[in-house]
């Protein structure tokens, strides 16, 4: 049955591509099934947690427009939850997925029903476990084609081909946190990176082989790039070739060609490739970007690129690794991101601004007596280190549950200081389920300022339930008097996820027309475990249509 199933259901796919007239949206029904899977990489195999013993997990594919339900199944010990990472749930709070914030995770031997409709965007996403570290094996793709009849704004690529960057840990992942938070120490960093779930040949495992992506003399390719990792910020190449980026979390961009793709976890990243060079195999690299002065040594992974008719055994064409703190290299990249902002795909900026909010972002360590260190690691935004509730903030709010949270987070740092100079000796972080409280449709400017406490550090920050423009950047300090003098408010890049540079800041504008409850944290998983995250509060509109629904009925309990 389950067979007959996938066959209707690539069926309906394929009608819905060759006969786009015949039918205006689907909807699309995925099971997921989290099982244990033994799986090898350096040379060694171990058990990890998967969809449907995939790693990478299956890749969702459905169009703009479409409704897409996935009922996902727990067969593993640990509580589970799924995020569809960068999907806005207009509408639909509680399939957005993070534990504790939207939902209570799914129980070993339950199951949960996500369902969301995929409205104004188009691209490529993720979706990934949020609970713990789950999402270092449990990941995957998410292909959202235009609208039936609807061509890209760029010529139609021959084919598209997913590319997946990850990180692999020798130990279980779950282990490594816990020994950490036992610690009050930092986690052991990965043993290598990971491109389709392969590591390729590494020193002490030369044997074991790599992703190849084969493609054909002439042919243009859309890669889609999706950056799964859980801390590592990566750059990605393909020896000998060009790479021209169109589209950003789900956004099209301005075209532009790089030879050197910069991606944070998270983010998403699709660029044409144009199989233009010789016949022969060329050496395609994921390496981490890390400009922070602390130590830092897993591997880059190796990947190839095969022409079709390359002979057995050809001698791979190298490429240059950028640099571990190759920051003109990131600046370059972020600075070449630009809006489409076409008729049809405009760049909509908020250009009045209701909520302007500056979040400083800080690394620092807390006395803790039950440490092994006799202190820990704690992050913040505004020296707030987000608790965790023991229920969902969304049912929370939904059922008016006292005592769970409170609507007090702070809007500026509660004391200013030269946030990338010297940091005051005593600068305190306080603990708290603090949430910000939005009106319905208002207009937020947030500037992310980052912080030299510790050690300056870049930070991809994500914002659940909505895309925001990225208006600015810079380094040092913000000044509130000049620096918005120079924003682009006329076609900046549309994002969910945003680095944020070191020892620098990132202004971003969206509008709260999402009623429920939405988390902006560090996509660092080792930040966010720290507590670097906290929550907004979208308040209702008028009427059905601007309020948040009432939760599912197979809705987990904590």
């Amino acid at each position: 049955m389950e067979f007959l199933g996938l066959q209707f259901r690539t069926m309906l796919f394929l009608v819905a591509f060759l006969y786009p007239a015949f039918v205006e949206s689907l909807i699309r029904h995925y099971e997921f099934s989290v099982v244990y899977k033994d799986t090898t990489n350096l040379c060694s195999s171990k058990p990890i947690v998967t969809v449907n013993g995939k790693f990478p997990g299956p890749t969702l594919y459905a169009r703009e427009d479409d409704t897409v339900i996935v009922k996902v199944t727990n067969h593993v010990k640990y509580n589970v939850t799924i995020h569809w990472h960068g999907v806005k749930q207009r509408g639909t709070g509680w399939s957005d997925g993070p534990a504790y914030i939207t939902q209570c995770p799914i129980q070993p031997g339950r199951n949960y029903i996500y369902n969301f409709t995929l409205t104004g965007q188009r691209g490529t996403l993720l979706w990934h476990a949020h609970d713990s570290w789950l999402r270092a094996t449990l990941h995957g793709a998410i292909v959202i084609l235009p609208k039936r009849g609807t061509p890209y704004p760029f010529p139609t690529p021959d084919e598209e081909k997913i590319i997946i960057m990850a990180e692999w840990w020798k130990s279980d992942v779950e282990d490594v946190i816990n020994q950490a938070t036992q610690s009050g120490l930092p986690p052991n960093v990965s043993d290598a990176h990971t491109i389709n779930g392969r590591v390729g040949p590494l020193p002490g495992c030369s044997s074991q082989g790599g992703y190849t992506l084969h493609v054909e003399s002439d042919k243009t390719y859309m890669l889609r790039i999706v950056n799964a990792a859980l801390n590592d910020e990566l750059f990605f190449k393909v020896a000998g070739h060009s790479l021209t980026v169109v589209e950003v979390d789900a956004s099209y961009t301005k075209p532009f060609q790089t030879d050197t793709i910069y991606t944070g976890p998270g983010q998403t990243t699709n660029a044409i490739l144009t199989a233009n060079q010789g016949i022969g195999k060329y050496f395609i690299t994921a390496s981490p970007f890390m400009d922070a002065p602390i130590g830092f040594d897993n591997a880059t992974v190796i990947a190839t690129l095969r022409y079709k008719g390359t002979p057995a055994n050809p001698t791979a064409i190298l490429t240059s690794i950028p640099p571990r703190n190759a920051t003109p290299l990131t600046d370059a990249f972020v600075d070449s991101l630009r809006s489409l902002n076409s008729k049809q795909y405009p760049a909509d900026v908020p250009l009045t601004i209701d909520h302007s909010l500056f979040f400083t972002i800080s690394v620092g360590a807390n006395p803790c007596a039950t440490c092994v260190s006799g202190s820990k690691l704690v992050s913040a935004f505004n020296n707030v280190s987000f608790v965790m509730p023991s229920i969902s903030l969304l049912q929370a709010y939904y059922y008016n549950v006292k005592g769970v949270y409170t609507l007090d987070f702070p809007a500026n740092p509660p004391i200013p200081f030269n946030y990338t100079g010297t940091s005051p000796a005593n600068l305190q972080t306080t603990n708290g389920t603090r949430l910000y409280r939005l009106e319905y449709n208002s207009t937020v400017q947030i500037v992310l300022q980052g912080t030299a406490i510790i050690a300056p550090e870049s930070h991809p920050t994500h914002l659940h339930g909505f895309n925001f423009f990225v208006v600015g950047k810079g380094l040092g300090n913000f000044d509130p008097k000049k620096d918005p003098g120079k924003f682009n408010l006329v076609d900046p890049v549309e994002r969910n996820t945003v680095s944020v540079p070191t020892a620098g800041w990132t202004a971003i504008r969206f509008r709260a027309n999402n009623p429920g409850i939405w988390f902006l944290h560090c996509h660092l998983e080792v930040h966010t475990s720290w507590g670097l995250k906290m929550a907004f509060l979208v308040e209702n509109g008028e009427g059905q249509n601007e309020s948040l629904p009432p939760p599912p009925t197979d809705l987990p309990t904590c």
